[in-house]
C-alpha cells in the first residue's frame, strides 16, 4: 500500500513521462492544437446558432402581427432560409459519416447472407 502523499509533496512524473521523445512531445503539441481549433469552430458554430435562434424566433412573432403582405413574404423567405441555415448547422455529413457506413456494411452483409441462404434453401 502507498503511503498518503503530504500536502507539501510535488508531482514527481513517472518513468514513462521522462522517456517521451521531442517527436512524442511534437505530435502531442500538434493534437492539442487540433483539439483547441476544432474547440473554438465549435464555440463559434454555437454562437452562430444561437444568434440564428434568436432572430428565427423574432421573425416569428413578427410575422404573426397584422403586416402588409410584401413585408409577409419577405418576412416567410427569411424564415425559410434562417430555417436552412440551422439544419445546415447541426445536421453535418460527419455526424452520418460513421452510421452510414455502418448501415451501407451490415446492410449489404444481411442482403448478401439472405442471397446465400435463400440459394441452399431452394
Amino acid at each position: 500500500m502507498k503511503p498518503a502523499r503530504e500536502p507539501g509533496d510535488r508531482f514527481s512524473p513517472s518513468k514513462n513521462f521522462r522517456s517521451l521523445t521531442a517527436a512524442d512531445m511534437r505530435q502531442f503539441e500538434a493534437a492539442l492544437s487540433d483539439v483547441a481549433q476544432a474547440f473554438k469552430a465549435l464555440k463559434q458554430r454555437y454562437r452562430e446558432i444561437r444568434q440564428a435562434q434568436q432572430h428565427y424566433e423574432q421573425l416569428q412573432q413578427i410575422s404573426q402581427s397584422d403586416l402588409p403582405q410584401p413585408d409577409l413574404v419577405r418576412i416567410q423567405a427569411e424564415l425559410e432560409q434562417l430555417e436552412l441555415t440551422l439544419e445546415s448547422r447541426l445536421v453535418t455529413w460527419r455526424s452520418f459519416r460513421e452510421p452510414f457506413w455502418q448501415a451501407v456494411r451490415f446492410g449489404g452483409l444481411g442482403i448478401l447472407l439472405g442471397w446465400v441462404l435463400r440459394g441452399w434453401a431452394g
